[in-house]
């Protein structure tokens, strides 16, 4: 039976490769984003935070005595490249797009709300203070997204612009 340092462990590799996920779809999106500036800037305000937050969580694991897994964070960075390239063939990426951050921030909250419980369970305060910091990032890029989101879709509605 799996004690919670041991889900924590598993978890936390998870958390790695969703974070690496997370880079290649936003890098990717926002070289496309020329004509929304404010979304391109907040995009790359969350890229810097998703990629110390990579390392804050391999910095968890390294804690525990592990690292992050070769293939979890591979099959990530290909599912991240792929959803990438699928908002090159769309015009309307820009709100798909938003829709789909929107609801991939929620997904990281709830991984992170999970992970701090197991962190806490496990008896590693410093991995769940931590970790805490990292929910506070994705609550805002969730909050940024859903308070823009409205407006950004005006706009592309609006003036017919493509990305």
């Amino acid at each position: 039976m799996k004690t919670a340092r041991d889900h924590l462990t598993d978890w936390l590799r998870d958390a790695y490769a969703m974070e690496t996920q997370a880079t290649q779809m936003m890098e990717n999106m926002a070289s496309r984003l020329k004509s929304y500036p404010e979304l391109e800037s907040r995009l790359r305000q969350h890229i810097d935070e998703t990629r110390q937050q990579a390392e804050q969580v391999r910095g968890c694991l390294q804690r525990l005595g592990t690292d992050t897994s070769t293939v979890k964070t591979a099959i990530a960075g290909f599912t991240g490249m792929m959803q990438a390239l699928s908002g090159v063939v769309t015009e309307d990426e820009v709100v798909k797009g938003g829709v789909f951050s929107y609801g991939f921030e929620q997904w990281e909250i709830a991984n992170y709300t999970a992970l701090i419980k197991t962190a806490e369970l496990a008896g590693e305060p410093e991995i769940r203070t931590t970790l805490e910091g990292i929910l506070r990032q994705e609550e805002a890029m969730a909050d940024w997204l859903k308070q823009h989101l409205p407006d950004i879709t005006q706009k592309y509605v609006s003036s017919g612009e493509k990305r």
